[in-house]
């Protein structure tokens, strides 16, 4: 997704992942890319075994599919986030940041089966894999260091403080439950304050 299809970067609606690629992810996400057999991944899209093999030429090439497709929103959404915001390093971290948050809030399954399968990629796959990881990282941290380099944010080590704010958005999939005490505005209302922290030094 490119951020031109994201301009509404903050609307979430069910995702509209490829039928294959949806059976997967609820796969995975359950018991693991080891623990699922073409078969599961078969029964749970309501194909054949071959029907899978018509998508996709092995598993491998399924979860590469996945959390490539995971990665292409997050960045969309995070694009188009930073093309929304005015061009102050503040207003650019503010959108950036509750972008990733609300992304761990809604894709809370995506965002799990691609941190925790990345061990499970081949040698290629996964450096192909943590390039994009790292662009997110980049986006952040070039925020970051312009906010301390104009004197906005007073931190002392602004990669660092980039780092541990994208720790601090990422963690909230572990957690975040939509039936929990705040809702989306108000969990990203503290956490914009929480992260505001860590870049004030």
């Amino acid at each position: 997704m490119t951020a031109p299809e994201l301009a509404d970067w903050r609307t979430y609606d069910a995702p509209t992942l490829p039928r294959v690629l949806d059976a997967a992810l609820r796969c995975f996400a359950e018991q693991g890319y080891h623990g699922t057999s073409i078969r599961d991944l078969a029964s749970e899209a309501g194909l054949s075994v071959p029907g899978v093999y018509h998508h996709h030429k092995s598993k491998q090439e399924i979860l590469v599919a996945l959390v490539m497709a995971v990665m292409d929103e997050l960045l969309g959404r995070s694009e188009a986030a930073l093309a929304s915001a005015p061009e102050d390093p503040s207003a650019q971290f503010d959108a950036l940041v509750e972008s990733l948050l609300r992304f761990h809030m809604f894709r809370r399954q995506q965002a799990f089966v691609a941190s925790t399968e990345i061990r499970s990629l081949a040698p290629e796959s996964r450096r192909q894999y943590v390039d994009r990881r790292d662009e997110q990282q980049r986006m952040l941290d070039r925020v970051v260091v312009a906010g301390a380099d104009a004197g906005v944010f007073g931190t002392p080590y602004p990669l660092d403080a980039a780092r541990a704010v994208a720790t601090l958005c990422v963690g909230v999939a572990s957690w975040y439950r939509e039936d929990g005490p705040l809702d989306p505005d108000e969990l990203v209302a503290r956490h914009l304050v929480l992260a505001r922290g860590l870049v004030q030094g």
